[in-house]
């Protein structure tokens, strides 16, 4: 593979990954939980932060579009999962809900 094919050495791609380090991460860093929508077609943005919300041990709460199929491994690393879309019956409760949960076991953690 020569560098023309390698697709990380691109522009494009060093301004996606300067990006992620310089304003996702902190994001994240700074945030108690990240949260994320899982949608039925792969996408590159949501693999990253995925990835670094558990590379930085951070709590994950998955929405999913109503139907979708979660994958047996995500299901394994998210603290909760929310079917549904915003705005959608009582989706605002339960999300609400799912953010709860996710707190007081982080403060149970804390606690011990």
């Amino acid at each position: 593979m020569t560098d023309q094919d390698d697709p990380f050495t691109g522009e494009d791609w060093i301004e996606f990954a300067d990006d992620v380090l310089d304003r996702m991460v902190p994001m994240m860093r700074d945030s108690a939980v990240v949260v994320s929508v899982v949608t039925n077609r792969p996408d590159v943005k949501f693999a990253v932060e995925l990835g670094f919300s558990i590379l930085l041990d951070k709590p994950i709460i998955i929405v999913v579009e109503p139907g979708s199929k979660v994958p047996s491994k995500l299901v394994a690393v998210a603290d909760a999962i929310v079917e549904g879309k915003p705005g959608d019956g009582d989706f605002n409760d339960r999300m609400n809900n799912a953010v709860r949960h996710v707190l007081a076991k982080i403060g149970e953690r804390h606690d011990n």
